[in-house]
């Protein structure tokens, strides 16, 4: 397997990206595949610098949609363009925590942000680029925000409300059933179990790429 693949993990806030990206990690480490892990917004010094700024609250004046949807695209930029292609030309694979279909879920489906706009955007910034396998680990609002708060103090979107968090989850099942290269794993279950669910997925993927 010497060409690179993007998998990405999606999902709502508690639903266990981390957990579950160390675990295919590991496993694709175990097929002797090198492996580069990323996050979203992050990812680079700027792309880190952009996910600061997006993600602490700014009590004297109001984060516009438009604001927060540019920076997400911007740090999304910087990532794809001087981390994930340089390592998927170099034949790794790279995990992502997150990529675009966080934008439509949370800021089309969260905020309201047309699908016009949000295409203009992607295709500005992205072009054709898109993840070889996305995995969605799908999460009532209410669990998800439970387990979030037991993290510690929630962030700025984190904050949204539920009202939020219930639309992007409506968008991202919208979104996933359309995409012919994804797989919904159920997150509300022990975390051994959607670990074991998605390393189920994962492995499939590797076989169809065999």
């Amino acid at each position: 397997m010497a060409l690179g693949a993007f998998i990405v993990i999606e999902g709502l806030e508690g639903a266990g990206k981390s957990s579950v990206m160390g675990a295919l990690k590991s496993r694709l480490e175990e097929h002797a595949i090198r492996v580069v892990t990323t996050r979203e917004p992050g990812g680079t010094p700027m792309a880190e610098a952009i996910r600061d700024c997006v993600k602490q609250a700014w009590p004297d004046e109001t984060v516009t949609q438009q604001t927060e949807l540019l920076l997400m695209y911007a740090a999304r930029s910087q990532l794809v363009e001087n981390v994930i292609k340089p390592a998927l030309d170099d034949g790794a694979w790279v995990l992502g925590d997150r990529h675009d279909l966080s934008s439509v879920a949370y800021q089309g489906g969260g905020r309201g942000v047309s699908l016009a706009t949000l295409s203009t955007l992607r295709q500005m910034t992205l072009g054709t680029f898109a993840p070889d396998f996305t995995l969605y680990l799908d999460i009532a609002p209410e669990l998800g925000l439970s387990r979030a708060r037991g993290r510690g103090e929630l962030d700025r979107i984190e904050q949204a409300g539920l009202a939020f968090f219930e639309r992007a989850r409506e968008t991202y099942l919208q979104q996933i059933e359309a995409l012919p290269n994804a797989v919904t794993v159920d997150a509300s279950q022990a975390i051994e179990k959607v670990q074991a669910d998605a390393l189920i997925a994962l492995q499939q993927f590797i076989d169809n790429r065999a």
